[in-house]
């Protein structure tokens, strides 16, 4: 697998994430007021993977597209490759298309984002169950919450993200094996229109696909 590839399909298998207001006991964090009221979000970041000595491996840009609860719409372009990493929920499947590959995974959504990133964006339920939270110190500018998988078997190590004047500024993802992926947002859309086929995939002819869609 190529240095960036385990983060397109972890992050966002962040990118997506999301909780349930916390409880009366529990103060909310700048990431439970961000998810409060968010219906959908629309995005553009540029992304970083680095290894664990801290070189580069990956660049690129992307886009984000999520509508609450449980779809979204992922999109990495690594700089320098033609080919693109589209990650796709459609409430059932995740698909996960890797046009340079020519190739085309697709998986139960329920089953593949129980633990991961994604949850922390699309909705699909309460951060706490699956996660520990954790308000981090102000830095940069912003204010820092980090999300820590309570599951053993999670994709990822922890997750840490930085909002500025309510807003998802910064994401960033380490993983297991060492590497970082450090997201940047730019232009973003709060509740705005999501078309219903930006959240549709169909696997273009000629891919391979590897695994069997629920209906």
């Amino acid at each position: 697998m190529r240095a960036g590839r385990h983060f397109c399909a972890g992050i966002v298998v962040l990118a997506l994430a999301t909780s349930q207001l916390a409880t009366a006991t529990v103060p909310a964090t700048a990431l439970d007021r961000f998810l409060d009221g968010l219906k959908t979000l629309r995005a553009e970041f540029s992304q970083r993977v680095t290894d664990a000595r801290g070189a580069t491996v990956q660049e690129g840009v992307g886009s984000l597209v999520v509508e609450r609860p449980g779809r979204f719409r992922w999109e990495v372009r690594p700089a320098g490759a033609e080919g693109s990493q589209l990650l796709v929920a459609d409430g059932r499947n995740l698909w996960f298309y890797d046009r340079d590959l020519e190739q085309v995974t697709v998986k139960p959504a329920d089953a593949t984002l129980t633990a991961t990133p994604a949850m922390l964006l699309s909705g699909t339920g309460d951060i706490r169950v699956a996660f520990d939270v954790k308000v981090l110190p102000r830095a940069d500018g912003l204010d820092w919450v980090q999300v820590t998988p309570r599951a053993n078997d999670a994709d990822f190590r922890d997750a840490r993200l930085g909002f500025a004047a309510g807003a998802l500024k910064r994401m960033v993802l380490h993983d297991k094996l060492g590497e970082t992926a450090t997201l940047i947002f730019g232009k973003t859309v709060r509740n705005g229109v999501v078309n219903a086929g930006e959240l549709h995939f169909i696997p273009p002819p000629g891919v391979d696909v590897i695994g069997t869609p629920l209906p």
